[in-house]
């Protein structure tokens, strides 16, 4: 089996943690992914960036797998060119408020418009249609709008998760609405908005265990969730450190009050039940925090292990490149990156297929499989969903027209506002068969920009043009961004097949 998204074209122009979080999801089940960057970068490149070179860790780790291209939005030449990438797109995701969005050309109306076969996922701080709606957000502000951090501090004030919580979990849950979009268009041949609120997305993952009698209309008891509410439930003591332990079912209680020598405590009318002992968890985990303080951390493991009761080590971040499990499924990959070095890197973690991997790495699928990202369609296949242009727009860039409806076929005819060189009125990926790089790193800035251009129509002379502008900004040779109009044969492709600028 191979990459489950394998063809998907995502153009990302999110920034930070949340959407580079679901796209790279994205990228790692299969997807092309596009990464729009302004001038200077997504300001996560700076984060931890101790060398100097805007490739911080963060933005090595949430970016893999993605191609970079640098536009400045604010220029009409920029414009031109990302909407000629939206035609071609199955989706496009942005972190925008709604106001920026429009002015940008990225409101959910006008990708659709531009592509009615278009998944529109647009992260927002706050739904549409509340007092908060045009209010920026971040993941602190989120964690402390949801209930998160009065919950995590409890009686000792609110507290933050030491993690970006609110990011990622909103972020998984755009690329699970990512993927019901995809297949809504599979049944009805037509594209959707999807927006991904980040309060309501927090709120919703709060209430699970927490809403308690809110459940009920009227209230039938106070709102929350009383074992992980508990003082005492931490992770233990024992002689020589700490471990955590997880006692749920009867079953496991019961194993464990026999461990210890206390089997009647199954039968005690407290702790019976999972509705009993939770009414009681306080003195509970109080008596389990007393009782594994007696046995050494190794000697809990061997008995809790060898009884079936959940438990695991206290690691720190460290630990966790020395632990033996992840060790042994390979969980951490070695890439060499073209400008950073070695890397060490998790893998994805899913599985897909009969017990295989799927790999961000790797060469293409075998003959049964699906293609791994970044392949290039060939000049059969491409015309068959090519956006029609419909006439060059204000900046001088042939404007793609909206995709064929669902099911019928692409008007074979040529354009006469086809660029040069583009089929059928300029299809915005390479009409050239073999497959194209496949990338396991964080791109650098801009790396990608002449690839993209070129794939998009766009020909040396217009690409000169937009790179004079400041619209497009394609590195030099050694990778740094020109900043001005190349010189002739100065700049190359990132893959280097497309050769210079001529």
């Amino acid at each position: 089996m191979g990459f489950p998204l394998a063809g998907v074209r995502v153009i990302d122009v999110s920034s930070t943690f949340m959407g580079p979080y679901c796209t790279m999801l994205l990228a790692q089940w299969g997807a092309e992914v596009t990464k729009v960057e302004p001038p200077g970068g997504d300001v996560v490149r700076k984060i931890g960036d101790v060398r100097g070179t805007s490739m911080g860790p963060v933005f090595l780790n949430v970016n893999r797998g993605k191609r970079s291209v640098v536009l400045d939005l604010k220029q009409g030449g920029a414009r031109g060119l990302l909407e000629r990438l939206v035609a071609g797109a199955d989706v496009v995701v942005h972190n925008m408020r709604s106001g920026a969005a429009e002015r940008l050309g990225l409101s959910a109306d006008a990708v659709l418009r531009a592509n009615p076969r278009a998944v529109h996922c647009a992260f927002r701080g706050f739904g549409a249609g509340g007092p908060y709606e045009d209010r920026p957000a971040y993941d602190d502000v989120i964690q402390a709008a949801s209930g998160m951090a009065a919950l995590q501090g409890g009686a000792g004030g609110a507290e933050y998760v030491r993690t970006a919580a609110a990011d990622k979990i909103v972020g998984l849950m755009g690329a699970a609405a990512v993927l019901a979009a995809l297949h809504g268009r599979e049944v009805t041949g037509r594209g959707q908005a999807v927006e991904v609120p980040m309060l309501e997305t927090m709120t919703q993952f709060m209430l699970l265990e927490q809403q308690g009698g809110w459940v009920f209309d009227p209230p039938a008891g106070p709102a929350g969730y009383a074992r992980t509410a508990s003082p005492h439930r931490r992770p233990c003591r024992t002689k020589d450190g700490h471990l955590a332990v997880m006692i749920y079912t009867d079953a496991q209680w019961r194993a464990f009050f026999d461990c210890v020598g206390r089997p009647e405590l199954a039968d005690d009318p407290r702790y019976r039940t999972i509705r009993e002992r939770t009414e009681h968890i306080d003195e509970l985990y109080a008596f389990l925090n007393e009782e594994m303080a007696a046995r050494t951390t190794a000697d809990w493991l061997a008995e809790l292990e060898r009884r079936d009761i959940p438990a695991a080590p206290v690691n720190t971040v460290t630990d966790l490149f020395e632990d033996p499990h992840l060790r042994a499924t390979g969980f951490f990959e070695s890439v060499d990156h073209p400008s950073e070095g070695p890397l060490l890197l998790p893998r994805q973690p899913v599985r897909f297929g009969q017990g295989s991997r799927a790999e961000v790495t790797g060469g293409p699928g075998d003959g049964g499989g699906l293609l791994p990202a970044y392949v290039r369609r060939s000049a059969a296949t491409a015309g068959r969903d090519a956006p029609r242009t419909a006439g060059p727009d204000e900046n001088g860039l042939a404007r793609p027209g909206g995709p064929e409806p669902y099911g019928l076929p692409h008007d074979p005819r040529p354009d006469e506002h086809a660029l040069p060189g583009t089929p059928g009125g300029g299809h915005p990926l390479p009409l050239t068969s073999g497959p194209h790089e496949h990338l396991p790193h964080a791109p650098r800035l801009g790396e990608h920009s002449l690839d993209v251009a070129r794939e998009a129509g766009l020909d040396d002379a217009e690409i000169r043009l937009l790179v004079a502008s400041g619209a497009l900004d394609v590195p030099r040779g050694d990778g740094t961004p020109t900043g001005r109009p190349p010189r002739r044969g100065a700049v190359r492709s990132a893959s280097g097949s497309a050769g210079p600028l001529e």
